[in-house]
């Protein structure tokens, strides 16, 4: 198994803990000198933290907390140490700013590095970031991650999709990072444009930045013939390299040595077993600039471990794919669901394309929810027979998932909107007169 840091990537559990103890005591003290905690955490005794489990006597930090403390009401260093910042605005409202001394920077490097190597990526690998750069973290966090790992590195961004795909050919490009469904959008384009996306030199793919199902990482796989690896992160918490997996791809590894992680109730908060899914709570350990707390960060998962240490040999808790937001979970009808709970029907079906959206509007006082797929010409020869055999099963697929019964409708190839970015897979109109 490959590592980067072999010495902390499989430290002891109880020297893991041990320093995650120390580490919140430090960060507890540090975040004090900001405006903010100063006076959230006054009448807080670090003596009674002796134990990572100590973590909840600290009350959660939100992200209307971050907004209402802009611009630098949770730094806790001079300005003149600042050398980085970042912004995320998240779906709605006031950007949340994120600062980073060069400490900070580096850190974070180390830590996507370790992420990399332990796909099996590596010196010598031709890595293309098909991501956007700027105040979103995640160009820039696997650009640099890349460049200390000795990747040579292609900051492309995202768009002008054949200009990707010939950095790709031209290159040899053998790892990209993207969001899922945006490389699966490459892959039409290579198609459109006469290239097999099997017949590149890529073996490796980087994907996050948006919700995804297995059965799309399966897909990824399978369209481009390759090792699809999925990761997490946020720009609250540095951006991407929180938590990344590894070759057994068996759950993310979140570093614990530089997060301290909770699991809990998202309605109570109420801290969870492991194996229980609800929303992931993150403490930063050791950031100089802007250290934050207990950090509720509405994301869905649960802790995979169970006692049992990854066949990798890493010691850090793994957490599952994120199902989904707090915030994303939709009431149709009286029922809560997911967009993914969808996203992973759909893509069971290879006659269905990659591309799809969801709408929701409201009929008589009733929701109505309609699934709209693109279908894969490849595999649809036009029988009218089998279209109505495939939405007979796509539909009952779903109504079993989901427990509500869509209207599935049948778009041409290319017709549905797509996306540079983050896919906008829900279109809700059930406030709209």
């Amino acid at each position: 198994m490959p590592f980067w840091d072999k010495e902390m990537e499989t430290l002891p559990r109880a020297e893991l803990e041990e320093m995650q103890v120390k580490r919140l005591k430090a960060t507890i003290a540090r975040s004090q000198r900001s405006v903010f905690y100063r006076t959230r955490l006054k009448e807080i005794d670090e003596s009674r933290f002796n134990k990572p489990e100590d973590v909840a006597l600290l009350p959660f930090t939100t992200k209307t907390d971050l907004r209402n403390n802009y611009d630098f009401g949770l730094v806790t260093v001079p300005k003149n140490e600042i050398i980085r910042m970042h912004a995320s605005s998240g779906t709605t409202g006031k950007a949340t700013v994120i600062f980073h001394t060069r400490k900070d920077i580096e850190t974070w490097a180390e830590l996507v590095a370790r992420c990399i190597v332990m796909t099996g990526a590596g010196k010598g690998d031709v890595f293309q970031n098909i991501i956007s750069y700027g105040l979103f973290t995640g160009g820039l966090g696997l650009h640099y991650g890349a460049e200390k790992v000795g990747m040579l590195t292609i900051p492309s961004g995202v768009g002008n999709t054949k200009r990707q795909i010939q950095l790709m050919k031209d290159f040899k490009t053998t790892v990209f990072h993207a969001t899922p469904s945006y490389i699966l959008y490459v892959s039409e384009v290579m198609v459109e444009e006469g290239y097999d996306p099997n017949g590149f030199d890529l073996r490796i793919g980087f994907v996050g930045a948006e919700p995804h199902s297995e059965k799309t990482r399966q897909r990824i796989e399978d369209t481009f013939d390759i090792d699809a690896y999925n990761s997490y992160g946020m720009s609250e918490l540095n951006g991407p390299g929180v938590a990344f997996e590894c070759e057994e791809k068996n759950g993310m590894h979140l570093w614990e040595d530089r997060y301290l992680l909770e699991v809990v109730d998202p309605r109570t908060g109420e801290e969870l077993a492991p194996g229980e899914e609800g929303e992931l709570v993150v403490t930063t350990l050791d950031r100089e600039a802007m250290p934050i707390i207990r950090y509720r960060t509405g994301d869905l998962a649960r802790i995979v471990d169970e006692g049992e240490r990854c066949a990798c040999g890493r010691t850090h808790v793994r957490i599952s794919r994120i199902k989904g937001r707090t915030d994303d979970m939709l009431i149709v009808k009286g029922v809560n669901l997911y967009p993914s709970q969808i996203e992973d029907v759909l893509m069971s079906f290879p006659e269905v394309a990659a591309t799809y959206q969801i709408v929701l509007k409201r009929e008589s006082s009733l929701d109505t929810l309609t699934v709209r797929v693109e279908l894969n010409p490849k595999l649809f020869d036009g029988d009218l027979r089998k279209l109505k055999k495939l939405e007979y099963e796509i539909t009952k697929n779903i109504q079993d998932e989901i427990e509500v019964r869509p209207t599935v409708e049948f778009h041409e190839p290319g017709s549905l909107p797509r996306s540079e970015g983050k896919a906008v897979r829900v279109i809700d109109l059930r406030g709209e007169l």
